[in-house]
């Protein structure tokens, strides 16, 4: 109302959200028409992704500004100003820095200046409780800090801008690069079985039966941590990471499982064929149950061509497997399987 007012007397407001996505959304939406009417100008702040927290028609009518993490030098430069200021910052007790603890700091801070200037504060306290004339060492600076705060979170932006890091680095055979992610998100306080599952889902749906034994060197390597905890858990963790990044890479499996799930949600329940249905009873078999079942086991070669899927989707093919790896054996028999039970359908 205050801002209508104003409005009408050629004022315009500028309304001011720090935080805007404790928000929920039905106060967003009370926000809307305000900003729509122009009866405010919005500025709004806030430390998460705005296109996960803030809802879509507000964020259509701004513009979003993206504040990057400072850098070593512009950290450096906050360090020394807030130093030597006598109004705000430590000018007064007269602090005398070294260049390696400035350093120190900047690396400490982790991009943020926030932190940069309360390691400071933390380092200065402690130099001067000791009486110390000489400048700021950098190992009072490392005492302060203790041990970074790594940036990560369990359930917002970060948290799955890591885990898509360890993964594509995986995906991309980079072991050092997935070491790299693996130990950021453990160091961070990540749940270590958090990450033994993405390693297993990464074994069947990105190495697949490139090379077969990665899916079980992944659950083993979920079961270890499972048992024996951390610190050691990052052991085994680090065995998998390392052997799915350099192991042979295929998705023909997880392709092969979408192109059946659509299929089967496009055709319904299609009737299983008679050879393949089971016939516990008399009146089963006098159905047609598993007539004509022939025994693989029984065959030349553990090979029979007779055709298993509906008779509608025949000519389906839903695994293709690739040249990668231990695939390209299975890619040399498939074919032949699959030529030998065409010609028998042919015949048919």
């Amino acid at each position: 109302e205050r801002a209508r007012r104003e409005a009408r007397a050629g004022w315009r407001t500028v309304l001011f959200l720090d935080e805007l996505h404790r928000l929920n959304r039905a106060q967003q939406d009370a926000l809307l028409p305000h900003v729509e009417a122009g009866t405010v100008t919005l500025l709004g702040a806030t430390t998460e992704n705005p296109s996960f927290e803030v809802i879509g028609p507000l964020l259509s009518r701004c513009r979003a500004f993206t504040l990057e993490r400072l850098g070593p030098e512009a950290l450096e430069e906050i360090v020394r100003r807030a130093a030597g200021d006598e109004e705000r910052g430590l000018g007064r007790v007269e602090l005398a820095l070294s260049d390696e603890a400035v350093s120190a700091i900047a690396q400490a801070a982790d991009g943020d200046a926030r932190r940069a200037l309360g390691l400071l504060e933390t380092a200065a306290a402690i130099h001067c409780a000791h009486g110390a004339d000489a400048p700021l060492p950098a190992e009072t600076v490392r005492e302060a800090a203790d041990r970074r705060l790594l940036l990560y979170d369990r359930d917002r932006e970060e948290h799955y801008n890591v885990v898509s890091a360890l993964i594509k680095s995986m995906r991309a055979s980079d072991p050092d690069a997935a070491l790299y992610y693996a130990a950021r998100m453990l160091a961070a306080g990540e749940d270590p079985l958090f990450v033994a599952r993405r390693l297993v889902i990464f074994a069947a749906e990105d190495v697949g039966n490139a090379e077969p034994s990665a899916l079980g060197v992944a659950t083993s390597a979920y079961l270890a941590v499972e048992r024996i905890g951390m610190p050691e858990g990052r052991i085994p963790l680090a065995q998998a990471v390392t052997f799915l990044a350099c192991a042979p890479k295929s998705n023909a499996s997880y392709r092969g499982i979408a192109r059946a799930w659509q299929a089967a949600e496009a055709h319904g329940s299609l009737p299983v064929p008679l050879h393949l249905r089971n016939a516990p009873t008399p009146f089963l078999k006098g159905l047609g149950y598993g007539r004509g079942y022939q025994d693989p086991h029984d065959a030349e070669g553990g090979f029979v061509a007779t055709p298993n899927l509906p008779e509608e989707l025949a000519n389906e093919r839903f695994y293709e497997p690739t040249d990668s790896g231990a695939e390209r054996e299975i890619a040399q028999r498939l074919a032949e399987w699959r030529r030998k039970r065409g010609k028998r359908a042919q015949s048919e």
